[in-house]
């Protein structure tokens, strides 16, 4: 079976993968889940004028390309980095409906056109590097980020990215004072959290979820 479109309440489309059984976003809306957490809970919460974005799992690219249009509009400038080892197909990203609801079609091509394992400025406000690796094995040195997007599989689907080891790992990138967000708020994905060092807030979820996570590397 082929990963599949699939429209989610807000008529935003997430993908279905079969090698996971999961789907990529939230059934109730995948772009309302993805500004909610993301954007809102973690961009937002920021007050800076340069930010460095480290997300886990750049999918469908919907996260990235928010953070790209954000980028603009607010005038704020963003260095966007991305692990993802199983990259989405060009002809199934071309079906995905997000540029029909929110314009900026180019932005969101230039994400997915954009060489991989290689830093690139889409804009003077955004650079992106897309890094084909699972956490693990991630060669990049790469350090003081703002803010993680932990946006991998659920924990039912994919434990081993949401183990002490994996939080230690964003632990280390974080920079002093430096977030990371999350829609699983999980208990002992909470505890794996805290026993890597970050300090946990419960936040009130998006559509369909009563909690999220954003999580604090102390100062």
């Amino acid at each position: 079976m082929d990963i599949e479109i699939i429209a989610t309440k807000d008529g935003s489309h997430t993908l279905f993968s079969p090698q996971f059984d999961e789907i990529y976003h939230s059934r109730n809306g995948a772009l309302t889940e993805s500004q909610h957490i993301f954007i809102k809970s973690g961009l937002g919460y920021l007050d800076k004028p340069e930010i460095s974005v480290f997300e886990v799992g750049f999918g469908t690219g919907l996260n990235a390309f928010l953070t790209y249009r954000y980028a603009e509009e607010k005038k704020v400038k963003i260095d966007y980095h991305t692990v993802e080892l199983y990259p989405v197909s060009q002809a199934l990203i071309a079906q995905i409906n997000y540029p029909d609801m929110l314009g900026d079609r180019d932005k969101f091509l230039k994400l997915h056109e954009a060489e991989w394992d290689k830093t690139i400025a889409l804009s003077p406000s955004f650079s992106l590097h897309k890094i084909n690796a699972s956490i693990s094995d991630m060669k990049v040195p790469i350090s003081n980020i703002d803010i993680v997007f932990f946006d991998a599989f659920s924990p039912e689907k994919q434990p081993d990215m949401w183990t002490t080891e994996v939080f230690k790992i964003m632990y280390d990138l974080l920079t002093p004072g430096g977030i990371l967000v999350t829609y699983c708020s999980k208990s002992y994905v909470r505890k794996n959290m805290q026993q890597a060092g970050l300090i946990i807030s419960k936040l009130p979820g998006p559509p369909g979820k009563r909690e999220m996570v954003r999580a604090t590397k102390p100062l």
